[in-house]
């Protein structure tokens, strides 16, 4: 499967459908787009981010449009908001493993690990 990430809104207790996702790559000390994406009905890129024939070794981000997906729900935030952007900056030292990148978020909090 190569790199995926799934996005679970706490405060609503649902997929973050409509989360707007940018994946980037560290190249020569700068971070590179390679992806922009906006997640499916259950919280994900369909398909994932990179199959393990185009993953490689190597540092990446990924950015989290926290405070935009949320303000499109009418929650009500503060401004600035407490959370705009959540970057998740994160290593594959292995490119034929499976890297799955879950975010557990609400307007105040955030969580994530090395998913399955």
């Amino acid at each position: 499967m190569g790199l995926s990430t799934h996005v679970l809104d706490t405060m609503n207790g649902r997929p973050a459908s409509g989360m707007k996702v940018t994946l980037f790559e560290l190249i020569n000390g700068q971070y590179e787009l390679l992806q922009e994406h906006v997640l499916n009905a259950d919280g994900r890129v369909q398909g994932g981010l990179i199959d393990n024939d185009h993953l490689k070794q190597g540092q990446y981000r990924l950015t989290f449009e926290v405070a935009s997906y949320f303000k499109a729900l009418e929650v009500d935030l503060p401004e600035p908001n407490f959370l705009s952007l959540v970057n998740l900056d994160f290593g594959v030292a292995n490119p034929k493993e499976h890297y799955h990148v879950p975010l557990l978020v609400s307007p105040w909090s955030y969580s994530t690990y090395r998913g399955s």
